[in-house]
């Protein structure tokens, strides 16, 4: 993809929506939406990089209560002709169909590389992998399983949904609230992996969520990690002009 004169590329990642309630993220809701506004003028394209949602489970026939104004902005920059790229992270694993054929995103579940200007980037939401993280790895083969996903299914809506919720709150291994904390470059596990996909092949930007925390980490030579942070505390995103790509923050009004 060749960017058009004047125009850019977003990356945003990990609001967590819903979480500690639906009512208490409303203003981060908000203030998401205003920055959706705000960069649907000169936007080539959108990468949301998972954990839009703190829960997200789609029966059916069900889909989860709220949103509806994100959502609705969403759907207003898609129509707008501006592509929205979703990568599922663990706290919306069960993303099915629902937001593609109602929005038109296009949802990936496994890291995918991109290339824009000339520039190489391997984008994913992060989760899983590297070293280390081998609990949640283990929790994320049960949860993608299809048989567990079809016994979840089973249950009421308002059961499964309040179910999933308090542990997706609750549960400090699929949170990752516990591991919110620059570990260092050395120990960075989102970094080494990087670096070591970069052995394999060489790319210009690796660009990941998860983390919650802003990175912006040498590679090699001109090779960027960069971890887009979140909309909790940071309120961080990337935005890539063409020729470089800057991690910033949304100035609230």
């Amino acid at each position: 993809m060749q960017l058009p004169k004047g125009k850019k590329i977003y990356f945003a990642s990990d609001n967590h929506l819903g979480a500690p309630t639906i009512e208490k993220s409303a203003p981060r809701e908000r203030a998401f939406v205003q920055w959706l506004d705000h960069i649907k003028h000169d936007a080539a394209a959108l990468f949301l990089l998972g954990d839009l949602f703190d829960f997200w489970f789609e029966y059916k026939t069900v889909v989860p209560k709220g949103f509806v104004r994100v959502l609705g902005k969403l759907a207003e920059l898609a129509d707008a002709g501006i592509p929205i790229h979703f990568f599922v992270g663990n706290h919306d694993l069960w993303m099915l169909d629902y937001l593609e054929k109602e929005i038109g995103m296009k949802v990936y579940r496994e890291p995918k590389e991109f290339t824009f200007n000339d520039k190489l980037f391997f984008i994913g939401h992060g989760d899983g992998l590297g070293p280390n993280d081998k609990g949640y790895k283990r929790m994320k083969k049960v949860f993608t399983n299809s048989f567990f996903q079809w016994c979840f299914r089973w249950l009421h809506p308002d059961i499964g949904m309040r179910l999933g919720h308090y542990f997706s709150v609750k549960n400090k291994l699929i949170s990752g609230e516990e591991d919110a904390v620059f570990l260092g470059e050395e120990n960075e596990w989102l970094a080494l992996y990087a670096k070591r996909k970069h052995q394999e092949k060489p790319r210009d930007y690796f660009v990941f969520g998860h983390r919650h925390i802003p990175l912006d980490l040498a590679v090699e030579g001109t090779a960027r990690y960069i971890n887009l942070g979140d909309w909790i505390n940071h309120y961080t995103y990337a935005v890539f002009d063409g020729k470089t790509l800057e991690l910033t923050a949304w100035k609230r009004g």
